[in-house]
């Protein structure tokens, strides 16, 4: 009986994130788009979450997309459990992609003046995640990297500077 109880909850968690999704008038859902369970979304008004088609989004995700933000996912792209992305400039994530478990990424900072972290004020700059390429999980990526085509982010990487297309990033190199 609890099986039949938790597959109706989840239906209804699911219907509405594509709710809130479908609400937002600068956003669009493309063909065979799957979400998992427990999916957390909050998208601005004024933002846009352009979904391409044959995504495939795991449980447990985290998407927030501010005020003006822009987050662009091209076709064929697959999230694992527990992945999370916070956008208020731009992410685009390029066709092809692949995310472990627990990826994360911020297309923005708090400010620090030396002193004081300001809780409600950002620096930002956009990311944008080539095609063809696999980030595995635990990675992290700070605004403003670009990741070029063709790459493999090793598992655990923190990733703040860019990467050329067709690199393999691990954890602990040195990567110039």
């Amino acid at each position: 009986m609890m099986n039949f109880f938790s597959k109706i909850i989840f239906k209804i968690l699911r219907e509405n994130t594509l709710g809130m999704i479908r609400s937002n008038q600068n956003s669009q859902i493309g063909k065979s788009f799957k979400i998992g369970n427990y999916a957390s979304l909050y998208i601005h008004p004024s933002a846009s979450l352009l979904i391409g088609d044959n995504i495939n989004l795991k449980n447990y995700l985290n998407f927030v997309v501010g005020k003006n933000a822009k987050v662009i996912l091209e076709n064929n792209i697959f999230m694992n459990n527990y992945c999370s992305i916070n956008a208020i400039e731009r992410i685009e994530i390029g066709e092809n992609t692949l995310f472990g478990e627990g990826v994360k990424l911020y297309d923005h900072n708090h400010e620090y003046n030396g002193e004081v972290v300001e809780h409600h004020k950002f620096t930002s700059s956009p990311i944008k995640i080539g095609k063809n390429c696999w980030l595995g999980s635990n990675v992290t990526v700070l605004k403003g990297v670009t990741i070029g085509n063709n790459c493999v982010i090793g598992a655990g990487c923190l990733i703040h500077k860019d990467v050329p297309a067709g690199s393999v990033v691990k954890l602990n190199q040195t990567f110039s």
